[in-house]
């Protein structure tokens, strides 16, 4: 049986790095899409895509799996342009649940900003979902889309995904690192840095399983870190005195979108369904940026 991959968001950080993994698993049948090819906010568009792609597979002999790293990651933007992060986040994956409903699985990644940020311990799967911002509130919509269409569907939480591509905190860190003495981080957010290259692995991963899944899995790199931890490590990496992070706080640097102030997500599902466990989140930022990172 071929396994036939469709991948939206084929041009972000976490899509580059899903078709890298692919590619060296040498998948042959994999269909990637950016937002050139596919256009989110358009409802009819979307529908076509899957069931083109879906026309194509044989029935008996192949299996389909739809990874799904297309999002509005705008967090602040979202806060004045709700409408189309909702259909973005919030109804374009249930578009995408309902035409793969019976006929394929969908992967489809969200994230730790559908918490409160509140908590004192790692988020369970089943914890209560309470966003606080824009974007959260779309990508719990979007959830909940998923769920609403039934199939085999899993939601996949993340948080503090970096990577190669595209912009992110470790890769603004080092540009910072080499342009200034010294750099001020907040240090009463904590979170789980997660490599964009773990995650894809690992999400691929779970689409290729012959089982299927539950319908919420959480997986980050193990471990938990401020940001200004993980500035300084970053900065150690990187051959700098990791003195030259100084700490400051979340109310010294106000933004339009609330910050979680705790985003650990509970990873004791993915392993419990049989899955490869995360490594801690050092050890892959050591592996990250001795892998050409710069770039």
């Amino acid at each position: 049986m071929t396994v036939h991959w469709l991948v939206t968001g084929a041009r972000g950080q976490l899509g580059h790095d899903l078709l890298a993994v692919l590619a060296a698993r040498g998948e042959k049948a994999v269909t990637a899409v950016g937002r050139g090819e596919l256009d989110l906010t358009d409802e009819a568009g979307v529908r076509t895509a899957v069931r083109q792609w879906l026309s194509t597979l044989d029935t008996e002999a192949d299996r389909a799996v739809l990874l799904n790293a297309a999002a509005y990651t705008a967090v602040d933007d979202a806060e004045t342009d709700e409408a189309t992060a909702r259909v973005v986040n919030g109804d374009a994956p249930g578009w995408l649940a309902q035409e793969l409903a019976g006929r394929g699985r969908l992967v489809h990644v969200s994230t730790d900003y559908v918490f409160d940020g509140a908590a004192t311990e790692p988020y369970g799967v089943d914890s209560p979902t309470a966003p606080r911002s824009a974007y959260g509130r779309t990508k719990a919509a979007g959830e909940q889309a998923v769920a609403a269409a039934g199939g085999d569907a899993t939601v996949v939480r993340t948080a503090w995904v970096y990577g190669r591509h595209g912009g992110n905190f470790v890769r603004t860190m080092l540009r910072l690192e080499s342009s200034r003495e010294t750099v001020s981080v907040v240090d009463d957010q904590i979170g789980s840095p997660t490599w964009s290259a773990d995650l894809a692995a690992a999400l691929v991963e779970l689409g290729d399983r012959p089982a299927a899944s539950p319908p919420v899995l959480h997986y980050t790199n193990s471990g938990q870190v401020t940001w200004c931890g993980l500035a300084r490590a970053v900065f150690e990496e990187a051959g700098a005195d990791p003195a030259r992070v100084l700490p400051t706080t979340t109310e010294a640097f106000p933004r339009p979108a609330p910050r979680p102030a705790y985003s650990v997500l509970d990873g004791s599902a993915w392993i419990a369904a049989g899955l490869t466990p995360p490594r801690p989140w050092r050890p892959a930022l050591t592996e990250a940026m001795t892998s050409g990172f710069r770039d």
